[in-house]
């Protein structure tokens, strides 16, 4: 016991600045008037424990509203319970030494409830904080759950349109759509243990419809083989050529290009068969291939987007040379972008992905001028490098369907 009071006592050196106002602790500061048994100053012990009491009973008090009210739902363990209860049982004590005029071990006792006080506390703002952390998850999935709910939408018309059975999809869609529609009106009312339960309720029915939609997202899929297989003949066409050239413009310079030599030679055998199937008219066959062959595939593009990416840096690179005729191109280029898109729209070719990208575009190349005025051309670069992607993107779209 001894030991723990002078581990205790320890704390004085941290926690007494808090504790003891400046003007008590100023005065005679010798090694033999501090704050051990041997004192002589019996007057100023007795002050200096009067003041820790009175704040420890503040701060008792301000414990007690904010751990009080949830004692009972805290796991008897916890960090918070523990120590709160600690804290209370050596602030008693000492109130009853102090009473009993042992103001030395009142002061170490006072504090060591103040240590436990501080802890309950910070553990209970660390779990507040967590639990506001997944309130805000809950409410941000919830919020994202509408654009997936606009993508099960378009599915559904989609394949009802292709004579598709969505009956089970449209009934998980509705169920699930209700569930979290719930979960957004708990949390509107800081129901939050409410919002907790109905937040895993439609968490599991997502699942089924996830489940759902793949099934009907594949059935749409084989419902329109021919369009899928030939979208992958005409764009894996145009990465072979650039996966080619690249691989020559890399021998030639003397870099290491077998990596991406077999991830071409994979994919051609992927895209030799594909032909052949689709040459016999046996689209649904194609499209299987596609399927079995999804690694192979993703990782060929992953190839070709590494390959346009240095490409455009080079590009940009180049550009920035001149600064001035840099920003007027890019400035010309959006002003055509933007009729030519407006010509399509008016063929009633829809357009909305292509005006979002230009419009990216456009903040991009403003967001990249700022910081060039700001003396930042690192930055500035990155935020070109956007804008000159975005617009590639946009130019794309327009050509295919020019």
């Amino acid at each position: 016991m001894v030991s723990a009071k002078l581990g205790a006592f320890a704390l004085v050196l941290l926690l007494i600045g808090s504790a003891v106002p400046v003007a008590l602790a100023e005065g005679n500061t010798t090694a033999d008037q501090g704050y051990g048994p041997s004192t002589d100053d019996g007057s100023r012990e007795k002050a200096i424990a009067g003041q820790l009491i009175s704040q420890l009973q503040r701060l008792s008090g301000f414990a007690e509203k904010r751990i009080g009210p949830i004692k009972d739902k805290l796991p008897e363990n916890s960090t918070i319970l523990t120590h709160y209860k600690l804290a209370e049982e050596y602030k008693e004590r000492a109130v009853s030494e102090y009473e009993a005029g042992d103001y030395y071990n009142s002061i170490l006792d006072g504090l060591t409830a103040m240590h436990h006080y501080r802890i309950a506390l910070s553990a209970l703002k660390e779990t507040r904080d967590k639990v506001k952390t997944a309130r805000e998850r809950m409410r941000l999935e919830t919020e994202r759950m509408m654009e997936y709910f606009r993508f099960v939408e378009k599915t559904i018309r989609l394949a009802e349109n292709q004579g598709i059975d969505v009956s089970n999809l449209t009934i998980l869609y509705k169920e699930t759509k209700d569930a979290y529609e719930k979960v957004m009106c708990d949390l509107k009312a800081r129901d939050y243990e409410k919002a907790k339960e109905d937040y895993e309720i439609a968490r599991e029915k997502k699942a089924l419809l996830d489940e759902e939609l793949r099934e009907v997202r594949e059935q749409l899929a084989y419902a329109n083989a021919d369009k899928i297989v030939r979208d992958f003949l005409i764009k894996g066409e145009k990465e072979m050529e650039m996966a080619q050239k690249a691989i020559e413009i890399g021998m030639e310079k003397g870099y290491n290009v077998t990596e991406l030599q077999e991830r071409l030679n994979a994919f051609s055998e992927v895209y030799e068969e594909v032909t052949t199937l689709a040459n016999d008219g046996r689209w649904e066959d194609a499209l299987t291939v596609l399927k079995d062959n999804r690694q192979t595939i993703a990782e060929f593009h992953r190839a070709v987007r590494f390959i346009l990416k240095k490409v455009r840096e080079r590009e940009l690179d180049g550009k920035l040379k001149d600064v001035r005729a840099f920003l007027r191109e890019m400035n010309d280029r959006i002003g055509k972008d933007r009729k030519a898109l407006m010509e399509l729209k008016k063929r009633g070719i829809k357009t909305t992905r292509a005006e979002v990208q230009l419009r990216v575009a456009v903040q991009e190349l403003k967001v990249g001028v700022e910081l060039l005025r700001a003396k930042k051309p690192i930055q500035a670069k990155a935020h070109f490098a956007v804008a000159l992607d975005m617009l590639h993107r946009v130019e794309d779209f327009i050509l295919a369907h020019s």
